[in-house]
């Protein structure tokens, strides 16, 4: 237990004082001019240390909730992912093990900026909000629905969640409901989809979420995904060995991962 709070905490503590004590602030008064040039072979990290929480919304998309042929939820679904998920938008996707159903989501993450809790309004839930990303919310279906239907175990496997390259602030962000986002397979356009078709849009998520826990600065929220997922298709496709996933958003970036399957030695 030691060993853990020594290794583990202090990167959790790093990402929640950055939000907290005014980090995006601090670098937005310093010269960037001044910055080192990186080298474009440096590995890319993501663009928020390890979140205290990965909060995902499941369901959020009109499209997919009709492509997988359900109800429309008349509340925010809520579900947990592993934060030990979150790697750079440029890192390797490890299949799991035993894994036959692995599957492909792309998503408009939100950071919080500070700690927050029974929000009043959606507008009042602008305040909390630190800025926008690209969020993977990618999942293995066998293991999330025919595993016992515990979501989490579906989700939380290592490296299932590419987060960056770019955080955006809100200002940076002309229209957060009208973004168009793209992920393709092997070069085979899979999703096209629009913010706009969201059931319920960030706001009212960073809002709706406070009533029921407390966000912390520097926390994930990964908002749900538009039609076009492998699970959705007839027949079903999902991700394999060696395969090459490339997901855009506009006005933050790209992400591409390349799928390995996981050495099981």
């Amino acid at each position: 237990m030691e060993e853990c709070e020594k290794t583990v905490l202090p990167f959790l503590m790093r990402n929640y004082d950055f939000f907290q004590n005014e980090g995006l602030d601090k670098l937005a008064a310093m010269d960037t001019d001044q910055f080192p040039v990186v080298d474009e072979n440096i590995r890319w990290g993501t663009c928020i240390a390890r979140p205290g929480k990965v909060v995902c919304i499941g369901l959020n998309y009109r499209d997919h909730v009709l492509e997988i042929g359900i109800k429309m939820p008349t509340e925010p679904t809520i579900f947990m992912k592993g934060t030990n998920t979150v790697i750079g938008p440029y890192d390797d996707i490890i299949i799991p093990k035993n894994s036959t159903k692995a599957d492909w989501e792309i998503e408009l993450g939100i950071i919080i900026k500070n700690d927050c809790r029974y929000l009043a309004s959606e507008k009042e839930a602008q305040v909390y909000i630190a800025g926008y990303t690209i969020s993977h919310d990618v999942s293995e279906r066998e293991f999330q629905i025919e595993r016992g239907g515990q979501w989490t175990k579906g989700k939380s496997c290592d490296t299932f969640n590419p987060v960056g390259p770019y955080l955006a602030t809100p200002d940076e962000v002309e229209n957060i409901n009208n973004l168009k986002m793209k992920l393709s397979v092997n070069g085979i356009m899979r999703q096209d989809g629009n913010t706009e078709n969201m059931v319920f849009n960030p706001l009212y998520i960073v809002y709706y979420l406070s009533q029921f826990m407390t966000l912390e600065a520097g926390d994930l929220i990964s908002t749900g995904t538009p039609h076009g997922v492998g699970m959705g298709m007839k027949p079903q496709v999902f991700l394999n060995d060696k395969n090459i996933v490339e997901l855009e958003i506009d006005g933050l970036g790209k992400q591409r991962q390349i799928c390995r399957n996981a050495c099981t030695k």
